[in-house]
């Protein structure tokens, strides 16, 4: 069974997505076992809390330095034995510790059909803002492997949502979030926990 870790930050959409998903066999291979905040306010603790998966907090200004953060991810995920890493509105840039210690086993949902408004300083509405200031008809999401560059890693998933007169950047998150993200998401999973599968079959 591959052993999961979702990293939030937020209200935890995503990852109820991937809950959800897990309950209803979408990646039968896999299994969350732990979910890591960046913040002890996030709500997506109390929804793995009620799903009865293990939680955690790294924040960062609890760490003299983003090299003792990262080396304290890496430590917990080991510890609890992780075998891929799922981002799902995580607010922190990982460092190349923890990029290197879990290479390509770690996937991010980007809210733009990349290379579209991705990069440094492109999350959470920002990416819906850009999106409707630069009048675009078509915009999506996109799931990535994680490597150092933000948005950088290899695209595994993609998929299209229209853009409507009149939306909001609020209401166009939402609209990418439930035709986009929700859907990709768990099959981006259940492709990793299948790949991670027949990894560990080839080793054996």
């Amino acid at each position: 069974m591959v052993r999961i870790a979702v990293l939030v930050s937020g209200g935890g959409t995503n990852l109820q997505a991937l809950l959800d998903a897990q309950a209803a066999g979408v990646f039968s291979g896999g299994e969350i076992c732990l979910v890591v905040s960046s913040s002890r306010r996030a709500y997506a603790l109390e929804r793995a809390k009620g799903a009865g998966v293990e939680t955690a907090v790294l924040s960062r200004r609890e760490f003299a330095d983003a090299a003792a953060y990262d080396r304290a991810m890496v430590q917990l995920l080991r510890e609890r034995g992780i075998d891929l890493i799922v981002l799902a509105g995580f607010l922190r840039i990982l460092g190349r510790e923890v990029i290197a210690a879990y290479p390509g086993r770690i996937l991010n949902i980007h809210p733009s059909l990349i290379p579209a408004f991705s990069g440094k300083g492109f999350y959470g509405l920002r990416v819906h803002e850009a999106a409707l200031a630069r009048g675009v008809k078509v915009t999506g999401a996109t799931v990535h492997r994680v490597n150092e560059i933000p948005d950088g890693g290899e695209i595994l998933l993609q998929k299209a949502v229209e853009v409507l007169p009149g939306d909001t950047p609020e209401v166009l998150q939402r609209r990418v979030m439930e035709q986009a993200e929700w859907k990709l998401l768990p099959q981006a999973v259940a492709m990793l926990c299948r790949e991670i599968e027949a990894e560990e079959r080839n080793e054996k």
